[in-house]
């Protein structure tokens, strides 16, 4: 694999070296650009020993420029990593500014671009790169997270670059030749996932929904995209960017996620019903806001049964039906009530998660069991 590794200006400019020698172990072909910050803190020369290759860093040198250098190196690379991306260049690459050789080949490179953060905490706090990134995300661009602990400027906090060994094992993982060839698994599959809460009103200003937060379907939705599936991510009210590539459907009632799930899916395809859906719905939802009386203490709603959206797609002809995998939230019980869920809507797959104490909700991590049409773990 071709990588160009760019540097930018920030303390962390001592570890790429490193970073540069694991790549090479890898068999990786690497070229190196600095900004004029990184040459503050490391020598040219240094990534150049380690890398093999002459180390670019001008915009305007006549010789590099003469081969039109930046167009070259980003047709060049089958990735990029700015390994550390400082504040500076985070907030550059988001302008799209190009007054840096490193600048000018981001701009014009068609390959993915690694960003390796590495900054102080509070910088790293700060809205304005916040903001930056998540703009970036938007755009595509790989966002590490960056590490916590003692930082250069005696303080302790989040901001550190991640070290060498987790970039390059990153690296390897998400872009390399076992990547690769996940990028094939699902080519020619369309994968429908829905994912979030749905939201059911009792009145224009109050909704029945719960806690989910998406993360778990937006997790697959990036997943199946990378796997070479053409995805369709079913949303409900959540507060997360979708995937870069994906085609998002907002919805907000299970009435909604119902019709967008039939009018999604194929035969040929899978669906991941990963929504946590409403079991119900009022019946008569207010058309005004419903005031407190003082002459109770009490409000009666009464509630109706929402369509069940797994079981329903489920349960389509077989020439219209997709490979149907369920989630199932258990308290209690956990894998029974699992196998039953899986038996009772047909399903072909079912990821079961203990969630009791609220231990899953919102988490960036999970663990569950998942059993197939046998019931085999």
């Amino acid at each position: 694999m071709k990588i160009v590794v760019g540097v930018a200006g920030s303390i962390a400019a001592y570890k790429t070296p490193d970073l540069v020698r694991r790549l090479k172990e890898q068999n990786c072909e690497v070229r190196v650009v600095m900004t004029d910050g990184a040459r503050a803190f490391i020598s040219p020369l240094t990534l150049q020993a380690v890398s093999g290759n002459p180390v670019v860093y001008d915009l305007l040198d006549p010789a590099h420029e003469a081969g039109m250098g930046h167009i070259e190196l980003s047709r060049w690379a089958d990735l990029i990593v700015i390994a550390p991306a400082s504040a500076n260049t985070i907030s550059k690459l988001a302008c799209g500014l190009a007054n840096d050789l490193l600048g000018a080949i981001c701009l014009a490179a068609p390959c993915p671009i690694v960003i390796a953060p590495g900054m102080n905490r509070l910088m790293w706090d700060n809205p304005a790169i916040q903001d930056n990134l998540a703009l970036l995300r938007e755009r595509g661009l790989d966002i590490m997270e960056p590490g916590s602990g003692s930082q250069a400027c005696g303080e302790v906090g989040k901001g550190r670059m991640p070290e060498p060994l987790e970039i390059r094992d990153y690296l390897m993982d998400h872009y390399g030749k076992k990547a690769q060839a996940r990028a094939t698994l699902l080519a020619g599959k369309r994968v429908v996932i829905t994912a979030g809460p749905t939201v059911e009103e009792i009145d224009p200003v109050r909704y029945i929904s719960n806690y989910s937060s998406g993360k778990m379907g937006y997790a697959l939705a990036e997943s199946a995209k990378k796997a070479g599936a053409e995805v369709i991510l079913i949303s409900g009210p959540v507060a997360l960017t979708p995937p870069a590539g994906v085609e998002l459907i907002s919805i907000k009632t299970a009435a909604e996620l119902l019709a967008a799930s039939f009018k999604s899916v194929d035969a040929d395809g899978i669906f991941i019903a990963a929504a946590a859906v409403a079991d119900y719905r009022v019946a008569n939802p207010a058309a005004q806001k419903l005031k407190k009386t003082d002459d109770s203490d009490t409000m009666t709603l009464v509630l109706t049964k929402n369509p069940d959206i797994l079981a329903s797609v489920s349960s389509l002809p077989q020439n219209k039906r997709p490979f149907c995998i369920g989630f199932a939230a258990e308290t209690n019980d956990v894998l029974q009530h699992g196998k039953e869920k899986r038996a009772r809507k047909n399903l072909d797959m079912i990821c079961i998660n203990d969630v009791s104490g609220g231990k899953v909700f919102g988490q960036d991590s999970n663990e569950m069991i998942i059993l197939d049409r046998s019931d085999r773990e």
